[in-house]
């Protein structure tokens, strides 16, 4: 079985992005907030939605299962106020849901946060809770910078976290660090906002002791782990000069990467610099990038080309396209099991 540990709902109905632009108008004008939080989206609407996109790309890039959260930069966290986030936050979780339930075979679920810059995390536990008990969420969408850009908040190792991390532990569910859109005009979203945000999350695990108070919490740093792969080196010598345990010891029992990188080069530096128990096969489609590459005549987000030219052992790859994801989302064999039956 293969599966993608990093996928949005990317291709939402029309009417949800309708329902936000009424809600973030109703920011300056309360005579304009939308009346209902029923977005009107039929079944149909939903199956539309995917069958072309995410449905279709599945089977022609041999992939069997998605975890599926909503769109990364549509979280948008730094937009309105505590009540806009938790209102537009279980909005759009509540329609992954119903992605999931109708598509049981192709898509399990992961949630994002009510996360608002100032605003204790501990706001998240009850949505997350929610999610995870009621709903069969098996993980969530942990944004490191609710600013958007701005990086306002304490790092994630700070003391801020840990009523979150308590109820993650306490769960069994991962966060795959993920930030959402930028409003700073610095830093492009996809390009460069994403990637400063994989590196900064690594550099601050690195820096921290947190695992020690927390030895089962996971997180997953996507896109390859940012620049953490290129420069492991630097990571390594940093940690010696810190006085710290080798980063194996240190790190690796408790964060892991996704092979969202988009050319064969890079996906070979991921394997022989990290270990492969600690990658996870993802492709982010349909996503950040969605041209096809010149060079090789495939979509670049075509990521399981990549895994499948590497000089790796069957049993290596299979850890990668399955095993670490179940290993690292427990909750997700539960939704496999039913599936094979």
């Amino acid at each position: 079985m293969i599966i993608d540990c990093h996928g949005h709902y990317t291709t939402e109905p029309a009417k949800l992005q309708i329902f936000r632009d009424k809600q973030l108008a109703g920011l300056a004008d309360k005579s304009r907030r939308p009346l209902t939080t029923n977005l009107g989206i039929t079944d149909e609407e939903i199956r539309s939605s995917v069958e072309g996109a995410q449905l279709r790309l599945q089977k022609e890039r041999g992939t069997d299962v998605t975890i599926f959260s909503p769109r990364a930069a549509g979280m948008a966290h730094h937009v309105g106020k505590e009540a806009t986030s938790r209102e537009w936050t279980t909005i759009c979780n509540d329609l992954v849901h119903r992605v999931c339930t109708l598509f049981p075979q192709n898509f399990v679920p992961v949630c994002q946060l009510p996360q608002s810059p100032g605003v204790k995390p501990a706001n998240c536990i009850e949505e997350l809770e929610r999610c995870v008990t009621q709903l069969g969420f098996v993980g969530c969408n942990l944004n490191p910078d609710p600013a958007g850009g701005y990086w306002c908040d304490p790092p994630l190792t700070d003391e801020w976290w840990y009523p979150l991390y308590e109820k993650m532990v306490e769960l069994d569910v991962p966060a795959m660090v993920h930030v959402s859109s930028s409003c700073n005009p610095c830093f492009h979203g996809t390009g460069a906002h994403y990637l400063n945000g994989d590196t900064t999350a690594f550099m601050q695990f690195l820096t921290s002791d947190l695992f020690k108070r927390f030895p089962t919490l996971r997180f997953i740093i996507p896109h390859g782990g940012g620049a953490v792969p290129y420069h492991w080196g630097r990571y390594r010598g940093l940690a010696q000069d810190m006085k710290l345990p080798p980063l194996s010891e240190h790190l690796l029992k408790n964060v892991f990467f996704d092979t969202c990188v988009y050319h064969l080069p890079g996906i070979e530096l991921l394997t022989r610099v990290i270990p492969v128990e600690n990658i996870l096969f993802a492709s982010e489609m349909v996503g950040a990038v969605r041209g096809i590459d010149p060079e090789t005549g495939h979509h670049f987000d075509d990521t399981r080309r990549y895994i499948d030219a590497l000089p790796l052992s069957a049993a290596d790859k299979a850890k990668i396209f399955e095993g670490n994801a179940r290993r690292v989302y427990p909750r997700l064999n539960a939704h496999l099991d039913r599936r094979a039956h």
